[in-house]
């Protein structure tokens, strides 16, 4: 159901050297979502040019605006740099590989805000050939995220098992309930809240950092999964196999564990 009144929404997608997916979310969300929204665009420095393409592109709507930044930011710094440009009421942040199919900027925004206590939520996401993503999650620990690369690989195994209840597949997820790791995939976050704790911490250049976004967000209220609403989510999963990307995702998991311990959560 759409909001009583009017929402205020903005959201804001970084892109890195992916033009085509990042115009292909853009046209989504834009097709998707009538009305108010201010949509921002933030190239991260891409080395192909894809700053000056999304510049040079002719979305045909004004609530589009493209920012391209002179040196990468990293995901969190990227979504930073356009805080102080908010005037929302609630804000997205989305990956470039998302795809929208309904307006579900709005009415998850208005479901938001009718539950005074919820900070931030996400909804249901799908692989694009319908596949269910598991990607709400408890609190991590060390042994949940190493269980977590190896689970793939060994179903049934302890791994696989330590995997599923991370990622809450042992709980009943087909009914709003709340979740302690929020997917950066796409997040909605009172504008306020977001502000107020001052977004995502820039020292995580990829990687965790919407896990420690999470946490800074359940000191304001509290995070829900929302899975009445739904939408499409590429997911490039990718650091096991580049070991660039792993060696960068292990030394953020160290910067998460020293910052916010190695203990269980509280679900």
């Amino acid at each position: 159901m759409p909001p009583s009144s009017p929402v205020l929404i903005s959201a804001c997608i970084v892109s890195y050297c992916d033009y085509e997916e990042v115009c292909a979310a853009v046209r989504s969300i834009l097709q998707h979502t009538p009305g108010q929204l201010d949509l921002y665009v933030v190239d991260n420095a891409s080395p192909d040019g894809c700053g000056a393409r999304l510049a040079g592109t002719d979305f045909a709507d004004g609530r589009v605006q493209v920012i391209c930044l002179p040196r990468n930011l990293g995901f969190g710094g990227g979504h930073n740099s356009v805080l102080p440009r908010l005037e929302s009421q609630v804000h997205f942040i989305l990956n470039p590989d998302i795809l929208v199919q309904d307006d579900i900027l709005h009415d998850l925004a208005g479901w938001l805000l009718d539950h005074p206590d919820i900070a931030m939520a996400t909804p249901q996401l799908y692989f694009p050939d319908g596949r269910i993503q598991h990607l709400p999650r408890r609190k991590p620990t060390p042994w949940a995220l190493f269980a977590r690369q190896l689970a793939p690989k060994l179903p049934g195994s302890v791994f696989d098992k330590t995997d599923r209840h991370y990622t809450m597949q042992d709980e009943d997820l087909t009914k709003p309930r709340p979740i302690e790791f929020c997917t950066g995939s796409f997040m909605a976050v009172r504008t306020e809240v977001l502000r107020q704790i001052g977004g995502f911490d820039e020292s995580y250049f990829m990687y965790v950092e919407d896990a420690d976004l999470t946490q800074k967000v359940l000191r304001c209220g509290r995070v829900y999964l929302a899975p009445q609403f739904q939408a499409v989510h590429a997911w490039h999963r990718a650091p096991m196999r580049d070991a660039g990307k792993f060696k960068m995702q292990l030394a953020s998991m160290m910067r998460y564990f020293k910052k916010w311990g190695a203990g269980k959560g509280n679900l």
